[in-house]
């Protein structure tokens, strides 16, 4: 059976297309209502959704106790706040309106970005048409801006929610709080189609959601990470061509248009990237590599001691974080936290040098202060990093 598409009977614009008005109704650079009927329906597939199962939830939140108690010897930090930290079990469109609104600054930051690409070069500002119905078809890109990132975020952040099985599929953070969102059903699933141990996936999970937190809750961390992520952004200078060449091929009279148009995020998303953005990336995809090379680490070191089948778990596991497609890979490039087999092996690299020279102990380092934060130039040679922190460069007896 064919699913649906978004502007058929029973898609998210059923209602809408019943009011245009609603369509072209935004305060800010993106329509809000828009990218959450899109999100909903994105993670969906237009589909219902039962409830996170019972047996699942609470499974999640007594694992969850267990990740943190792990994780938290492992790294000597602090998973919540000084509160309890807490597993909320989701559907995946509760977790994909979550995360439109969790990443709300940073996407309203990219479209406004987008509007500028949308009235660049517009040479008749002085000259405005003169009729209202001319005025609405001459100002034609910046009524539609918002409706067209509202329905490209929408739909990459719900392609994602459709395979998301914890918080930090994508590793950035979001405002702080004592609370982690899984989705049992995604976990579930992947568990099945790999013949494994339900449990032993929710664990996984668990523990690598709490090593990421442990982390990118940390204040400076959290602040570091997101400025890197924010100075990205605002290189970003879309083509006003591309704008306006997608903007110029919609029919109001005809629907689908805009279904032709908007529902392709790498229309005008997937050729964003400019010189600018590639040299603040630099550092960007430094940090997140490191990142990634110790939450790797912390994960093998606890999942060796708490899973069984660790091993089939974690090649299932590899298989897919190296087929990310759709939503997260368009998303990745947009914030610039995409990171391909060589970004993660470039931070294990890192975390084994660390480990090899002053023991697993010196890690703890990372994380303590925005100073002992690594540098570029420090990723790839960690001895650099061990020198200027004053660690000496030699192993303790036994490591």
């Amino acid at each position: 059976m064919s699913v649906p598409g978004p502007f058929d009977a029973g898609g998210p614009f059923g209602e809408l297309m019943r009011n245009l008005a609603s369509l072209f109704t935004s305060s800010g650079p993106v329509n809000w209502e828009v990218a959450r009927q899109v999100a909903g329906w994105a993670a969906t597939s237009g589909q219902s959704e039962a409830n996170p199962d019972p047996l699942a939830r609470v499974r999640i939140e007594e694992l969850l106790r267990v990740a943190e108690l792990h994780v938290g010897e492992a790294t000597g930090l602090g998973a919540s706040g000084g509160g309890v930290l807490r597993a909320r079990s989701t559907t995946r469109q509760e977790w994909a309106l979550r995360t439109l609104e969790a990443w709300r600054p940073l996407l309203e930051a990219l479209a406004t970005s987008m509007a500028r690409g949308a009235t660049q070069g517009d040479d008749q500002a002085d000259s405005p048409p003169p009729d209202p119905m001319g005025q609405l078809l001459g100002n034609l890109p910046q009524v539609l801006t918002p409706l067209l990132f509202g329905m490209q975020a929408g739909t990459m952040v719900g392609q994602l929610a459709a395979r998301a099985m914890g918080q930090y599929d994508l590793p950035m953070p979001r405002p702080a709080a004592d609370e982690l969102l899984f989705v049992p059903a995604t976990i579930d699933a992947f568990a099945g189609d790999w013949s494994l141990q339900a449990d032993e996936v929710r664990l996984w999970v668990c523990v690598r959601e709490v090593a990421v937190h442990s982390v990118l809750s940390r204040a400076h961390v959290r602040a570091h990470v997101d400025g890197l992520i924010r100075d990205y952004v605002d290189a970003f200078a879309p083509d006003p061509d591309a704008v306006q060449g997608v903007v110029g091929s919609i029919d109001l009279n005809d629907p689908s248009s805009l279904e032709a148009a908007f529902g392709d995020p790498s229309a005008v998303l997937g050729q964003l990237r400019n010189d600018e953005q590639r040299r603040r990336q630099v550092p960007l995809q430094a940090m997140l590599s490191v990142l990634s090379g110790y939450v790797d680490h912390v994960v093998e070191r606890v999942g060796r001691t708490l899973i069984t089948g660790y091993g089939p778990l974690t090649e299932a596991l590899h298989r897919r974080r190296l087929e990310e497609t759709g939503g997260a890979e368009i998303l990745g490039q947009l914030f610039g936290v995409e990171l391909d087999g060589a970004a993660y092996e470039r931070g294990q690299r890192f975390v084994a040098g660390i480990v090899e020279r002053a023991g697993d102990d010196a890690l703890q380092r990372l994380w303590r202060s925005a100073r002992e934060l690594p540098t570029v130039a420090e990723v790839d040679a960690p001895g650099l990093w061990l020198a200027r922190i004053d660690l000496p460069d030699d192993p303790p007896s036994g490591a």
